[in-house]
């Protein structure tokens, strides 16, 4: 009871500076702790047998996914309804979208339908803050281009902690396709303000300029060698690898990406002994990481898509207005 009482305090505080979560960019650590702090009440919640609190009841929040999802949409649903909340699903199929609506005028009747809450991912950078320009409540990013995926970040975070007890001074290495990948934008963000020392490692045609990672993230190391980017990592995290880039040219073979920076039983050697290997899913194994190293005793990947519940849930309590 006290940790609630604690919880709704830090909850109410909270909202007073934000409504919002787009990335992690205007996150402090200290924000950032505590959604992690949250989120251990909420896999407290899921622990029991009964996994459902009253918190939300009477509150809607409407999952605006206009790409496809698994993980992402199904945690935020249980999320939502394990606080109570009810729950509306839309997608651009089936709606006055496919008519010829504009987002914006969507959001507006969603508004107007009573929604506190809309969760969204969509195909182009940026549109949650265009969202959020016409909609009174609460909007989080599920996902937006290659922008960011601050949610995904976050319950990275979390495990993190979990499996290492803190993330300060923390070697992580993140492989693969950094140019595209939203994930490892928001991570930087989380990781550099949590104190972890990051390395990117990717082939040259999927870093784009250097000089760019460095200007935003001064702190964090670029490789082109895998074993030595592994050498002392604490954490490694291998982003899926998508095929079109060997259609745009951006690589020679997916063969080739595999034989240089696929995560292997042999390069996880490198690694200390405690090393976590993470994934944000869906995984081609056998061309990023093999299927060995995803079923290792060193993968934390089915944790990752658990605590996406609690985290999403603790995301759900302190910023829902």
């Amino acid at each position: 009871m006290q940790l609630q009482t604690s919880a709704t305090q830090n909850a109410e505080s909270n909202q007073e500076r934000r409504r919002h979560v787009f990335d992690l960019d205007d996150f402090s650590r200290a924000e950032i702790e505590e959604v992690l702090d949250t989120t251990e009440s909420m896999k407290e919640i899921l622990s029991r047998e009964i996994k459902q609190v009253p918190t939300l009841r009477g509150k809607t929040i409407v999952n605006m996914f206009f790409e496809e999802s698994t993980r992402t949409r199904i945690s935020f649903e249980l999320a939502a309804r394990s606080l109570s909340a009810g729950v509306i699903n839309f997608s651009g199929r089936g709606t006055s979208v496919e008519k010829g609506e504009s987002l914006v005028d969507t959001v507006r009747t969603l508004q107007s339908l009573g929604a506190d809450v809309l969760v969204i991912r969509h195909s182009q950078s940026g549109t949650p803050y265009l969202v959020a320009q016409h909609f009174q409540g609460s909007v989080i990013n599920a996902g937006d281009g290659c922008h960011a995926h601050p949610t995904q970040a976050l319950l990275d975070l979390f495990t993190i902690r979990e499996k290492l007890g803190h993330i300060d001074q923390l070697k992580v290495v993140i492989i693969g396709d950094i140019l595209h990948s939203r994930v490892a934008r928001s991570n930087l963000w989380g990781l550099t303000k949590m104190g972890a020392r990051v390395t990117l490692c990717a082939p040259p045609t999927l870093f784009g300029a250097a000089r760019f990672w460095q200007a935003a993230w001064p702190t964090i190391n670029i490789s082109y060698n895998l074993d030595e980017a592994l050498d002392g990592a604490d954490v490694i995290m291998a982003l899926r690898l998508q095929k079109e880039r060997q259609q745009a040219g951006l690589l020679p073979s997916l063969r080739e990406y595999s034989r240089f920076f696929a995560l292997t039983d042999e390069r996880l050697d490198y690694a200390r002994d405690h090393a976590l290997v993470m994934h944000p899913g869906p995984m081609n194994e056998g061309v990023e990481i093999m299927p060995e190293v995803a079923l290792s005793s060193h993968s934390v990947i089915s944790d990752q898509v658990a605590n996406g519940v609690a985290v999403r849930m603790a995301l759900l309590y302190l910023f829902t207005t």
